[in-house]
């Protein structure tokens, strides 16, 4: 199983990025797929997942209003479309999916997103 992701850059505080994620190699549909984050000397921390179906979303409370989480039409996309985003958003960004019949999870090796002020 293979997680590419892609959109990270560097950006102005104010501005907008949108990442995306595609996995690969799975013969079975992703229960949950989402993003978390990994700033420089912290924790990777959770930043939003969606479930099969797109009618459960999850998002962290620091980027609550501003960051939208959403799966594409082709099998195990996703999406994070992250706007207003400020120096704190700086971090590399993990795209994560689970495959929940067997409770097995995957990981990207993720993009880096950086905001100046």
């Amino acid at each position: 199983v293979q997680l590419v992701e892609s959109g990270g850059g560097l950006v102005q505080a104010g501005d907008s990025l949108r990442l995306s994620c595609a996995a690969s190699g799975s013969a079975f549909t992703f229960g949950v797929m989402g993003w978390y984050r990994q700033a420089p000397g912290k924790q990777r921390e959770f930043v939003a997942r969606i479930k099969s179906g797109s009618a459960n979303m999850d998002y962290a409370d620091s980027v609550k209003g501003r960051f939208t989480i959403s799966r594409g039409d082709a099998k195990n996309t996703v999406y994070l479309q992250m706007n207003n985003l400020t120096p704190e958003d700086t971090a590399v960004y993990y795209c994560h999916a689970k495959v929940t019949i067997f409770n097995r999870d995957y990981w990207g090796q993720g993009t880096q997103v950086t905001v100046s002020r």
